[in-house]
């Protein structure tokens, strides 16, 4: 049955366009389930592990909480992991720890998830929006440079679909201005490398997201790690209200008594989902190099499809692979990216755009007078990208079909 809204399309098309047999306008889809953009894998390891949290003695702020930082810190090469309930406060957590407040400028990208400038916004600070580059999509290195002032205190670098922003680049695009923090957003980025350093190591502070679609999952979950141990000290009272001792510590201590030194959130990870990350950790390499797997298999395919250009490499990467973001060729389609989205879907393909720019968004135009024309190159991107799915457990059914979906719908806006 063809949608009021297809029918009227499918009205407006040339004569060409209406025998294409798309499903958008009632022919027979690829795929009769939607392939969903990504997906959680749970293993009855995982099971099993969180099970046995649940019979333990701790259900939070127990010893799995300093077990999963310290496999985690390990994973990434940094000395601290402090541990969250989610990828936003990962971030929150780095902004209070270097001490983002009124006044401060923090320059991002706005070519990420809202959240790596709100985070900015929960401490008072203003975010400073810097454009991104026209072939990675990554935080332009040349743009921060033109973007910082005296009251500059951090640059957010988003590792936008899991490649690493050129860090070094940043660093010297900064090296004018007095401690100016590096905060890396490495939630689509957890297993990357940038010149053999992994991610979460080169940055003075990285926030992960542990969400379901990402690498591994603790349900919902998020950690920062750091080498600096005065920020990671911070952190971990700002995740507990403020308070300088959590109630583990105070059982050991056979104590009641804590201060609320800071003004602190509860943003606690349980033991019960760090038993899972401790879990799915060890086969976060395995998980990546499948994530490979797909992107060349969808690379390769692609380069027979002139008007589909996946995302540009940097040199010397270990790219991660959240998402798969291609650019379609919008002049040589008969269409634009909404009706692309929409036949995309309706042939069982859970495509996605990543993402509206932050500085688009109405509360941002409103609180911080931004709006089109801000960051161009962003802006122009943004008419033209979709996400592919991308998850680990795809079978060479499912990439072959994302492949079929995406050449059968440029085929008939040709």
């Amino acid at each position: 049955m063809v949608t009021r809204q297809a029918a009227k399309l499918h009205s407006r098309l040339p004569q060409p366009l209406k025998t294409a047999q798309l499903a958008l306008y009632g022919g027979t889809p690829i795929r009769r389930e939607l392939l969903p953009y990504g997906r959680h894998e749970i293993s009855d390891a995982d099971v099993e592990a969180v099970t046995r949290a649940l019979r333990s003695d701790w259900l939070t702020s127990g010893p799995l909480i300093g077990e999963f930082e310290a496999a985690f810190a390990s994973t990434v090469g940094a000395s601290h992991a402090v541990a969250v309930s989610n990828g936003t406060a990962a971030l929150h957590a780095a902004m209070f720890a270097i001490g983002i407040g009124p006044g401060d400028e923090v320059i991002v990208p706005p070519m990420t998830f809202a959240a790596s400038a709100n985070a900015i916004v929960y401490q008072g600070g203003t975010p400073v929006f810097a454009d991104v580059d026209p072939d990675t999509l990554l935080l332009a290195p040349a743009q921060v440079a033109a973007k910082i002032t005296p009251r500059t205190r951090a640059i957010v670098a988003v590792d936008y679909t899991g490649q690493p922003c050129d860090y070094d680049a940043l660093r010297a695009a900064a090296a004018g201005a007095a401690a100016i923090r590096i905060v890396a957003d490495g939630c689509h980025a957890l297993g990357a490398r940038d010149r053999g350093r992994r991610v979460g190591a080169i940055a003075d502070l990285t926030a992960f997201s542990l969400h379901p679609v990402k690498h591994i999952t603790t349900g919902e979950g998020g950690v920062t790690t750091t080498d600096d141990p005065a920020l990671a000290a911070r952190m971990r009272t700002f995740r507990n209200h403020g308070i300088s001792s959590d109630h583990r510590q105070r059982s050991a201590q056979a104590s009641w008594v804590y201060e609320i030194a800071e003004l602190g959130y509860n943003y606690r990870l349980t033991d019960i989902q760090c038993a899972l990350g401790l879990s799915q950790l060890p086969r976060l390499d395995a998980r990546i190099a499948r994530r490979q797997e797909i992107a060349a298999a969808y690379t390769r395919a692609f380069a027979q499809v002139p008007e589909i250009r996946p995302l540009a490499l940097r040199d010397d990467v270990v790219h991660a692979y959240h998402l798969f973001v291609i650019r379609a060729e919008m002049a040589r389609l008969g269409c634009d990216r909404e009706t692309l989205f929409a036949a995309l879907r309706r042939e069982g393909i859970g495509a996605n755009v990543h993402y509206i720019p932050v500085h688009l968004h109405p509360f941002y135009r409103r609180r911080f007078q931004t709006g089109p024309g801000l960051c161009p190159v962003a802006e122009t991107a943004y008419e033209s990208i979709l996400s592919l799915p991308m998850f680990p457990a795809m079978t060479t059914r499912d990439v072959e079909d994302v492949v079929e979906a995406v050449t059968k719908v440029v085929a008939a806006f040709r």
